[in-house]
């Protein structure tokens, strides 16, 4: 009796039903591996926090590092039409979001989004990408808004090592005395920066977080050296007091 080849006529056809048979198991395994991930079957993501450290101040990381919060949501925008009708600063009748900021010099309209703050209690960042490099954060979590009698409007922006992000420009070119414009859905509020401090990232600063003192916009960024990724030695802080 003749042993017959592998791949003649009696080898071939279960072959080729097992290759199937092969084939349809990876179509279902990878279906149910998708389906798992549209599920959220991935690790949760950090619950946002209402108290933060004493000291502890929001990193800007850099593109490399992961992000540990949820995705940061970007306020509606102001229209071209709304900006220029808006051409001097505003006395607001109370508390408002900040949907832009501009900063004479530096930036222009920036969009303002608001993240929530990470499992630590520490202010979430903008997202790591080519769009959030250019936003700054709000933290709502800090219950003060620009617009109130008092207190610190928590902002904080991305410092990226090849010097492209906002806070780069920021530590280039905003110093004691320059102006930012905060841009609410139906008022632009004026502020003159009042301080800019250097600190220690081991050490934080804890007065960034005062919210019986006066009002005031207190905006971070990550300085100093970098070690690596989203690692930096130093943090650089503005304070600005509202102004007709």
């Amino acid at each position: 009796m003749t042993t017959p080849e592998l791949g003649g006529p009696r080898w071939r056809r279960p072959a080729i039903v097992t290759a199937v048979a092969v084939l349809v198991l990876a179509l279902v395994a990878g279906v149910v591996l998708l389906l798992g991930n549209d599920n959220g079957s991935g690790p949760p993501a950090a619950a946002g926090a209402t108290s933060a450290p004493a000291s502890s101040l929001p990193g800007a990381v850099t593109p490399s590092s992961a992000s540990s919060t949820k995705p940061a949501v970007p306020t509606p925008t102001v229209t071209p039409t709304q900006a220029k009708a808006r051409l001097t600063c505003s006395t607001p009748s109370g508390g408002f979001d900040p949907r832009q900021i501009s900063v004479p010099g530096v930036t222009r309209a920036a969009t303002v989004v608001m993240p929530p703050r990470d499992s630590g209690g520490v202010p979430g960042t903008p997202p790591i990408s080519a769009v959030g490099k250019t936003e700054f954060a709000y933290d709502r979590a800090q219950h003060v808004q620009p617009g109130d009698p008092a207190g610190n409007v928590l902002l904080n922006a991305h410092t990226w090592p090849d010097g492209t992000a906002l806070g780069n420009h920021l530590l280039n070119g905003l110093q004691v005395g320059d102006r930012i414009v905060v841009v609410g859905a139906d008022t632009r509020l004026c502020y003159h920066v009042t301080q800019r401090v250097e600190v220690l990232a081991s050490k934080g600063l804890a007065s960034y977080y005062d919210r019986t003192g006066p009002p005031q916009l207190a905006i971070v960024v990550c300085s100093g050296q970098r070690l690596g990724p989203g690692v930096w030695t130093k943090r650089t802080v503005w304070f600005a007091s509202p102004q007709a």
